[in-house]
């Protein structure tokens, strides 16, 4: 199939207007917070551009500023957080009720420097072995690093983990394993694998992984509501959620 025909037929599928940039054009105002969401929707706005003729604008700031902006009105048209925050405020009466939407579910992965040897993480047992035996050991303070605090604990290494702990602020945790600050780095898998130079070993062993869902809300004073929710139903098409998949996220279940 030609690359037109393609864009049409996702166009349709999402229930798009083909060709909407002359008068029907809008241009939405997405606003949602940080970990792997920037490398994301980078790449999917654009997607959804192309298919549709609209433009999207992002924002990325804090999910609590995000909240308030939302409350205030202040031209938001679709945020994406954590369901629990999108269910608070329809309960607020900010989003509609009903006008949440799960999009993406996110893993927790592990990573080493590239060519480093590769400790086996297949179980909880190992995994531990593998911490245990890192001379340094990297972490955010978002999502995936506070999960990772409970699961040291559940390990009993909580000391001898914070004890060569690289906490890592304003950039990947990859990052730091691929300059060798950290030996071994744990993060959500989506924001690990566009990281040069680290081997990704995979995702955290059976039950200390946590899945990450994210949601879409439109608030009820967004101004291109309609078009926003075009967007919400192209995040669940077979382009998006392909390229979802290579980007180390899955659709919901």
């Amino acid at each position: 199939m030609k690359a037109w025909s393609k864009i049409v037929t996702l166009a349709v599928a999402c229930g798009l207007s083909v060709g909407a940039g002359a008068a029907g054009a809008a241009e939405i105002s997405v606003f949602s917070g940080a970990g792997p969401m920037p490398e994301v929707l980078g790449h999917l706005a654009p997607m959804f551009e192309k298919a549709s003729g609209h433009k999207v604008k992002l924002t990325f700031k804090a999910v609590p500023a995000i909240v308030n902006d939302v409350k205030q009105g202040a031209g938001v048209d679709l945020m994406f957080a954590d369901p629990a925050v999108i269910d608070g405020l329809i309960k607020d009466g900010a989003i509609a009720a009903g006008g949440d939407t799960r999009i993406m579910l996110s893993r927790v992965g592990v990573a080493v420097r590239k060519g480093a040897p590769k400790p086996n993480i297949a179980t909880a047992d190992s995994f531990k072995a593998a911490l245990v035996a890192a001379k340094t050991v990297g972490y955010s303070q978002g999502t995936s690093g506070q999960h990772f605090l409970t699961v040291i604990e559940r390990l009993g290494l909580t000391d001898a983990v914070k004890a060569k702990a690289v906490v890592v602020q304003g950039r990947p945790v990859g990052a730091a394993v691929a300059s060798g600050e950290a030996e071994i780095g744990v993060q959500q898998v989506a924001e690990l694998l566009p990281v040069a130079g680290i081997d990704l070993l995979g995702p955290l062993p059976g039950d200390l992984q946590k899945i990450i869902v994210y949601a879409a809300g439109v608030p009820t004073k967004a101004k291109e509501a309609e078009t926003a929710r075009a967007f919400v139903r192209f995040l669940a098409s077979e382009a998006a959620v392909s390229k979802l998949k290579e980007m180390g996220m899955n659709p919901p279940i």
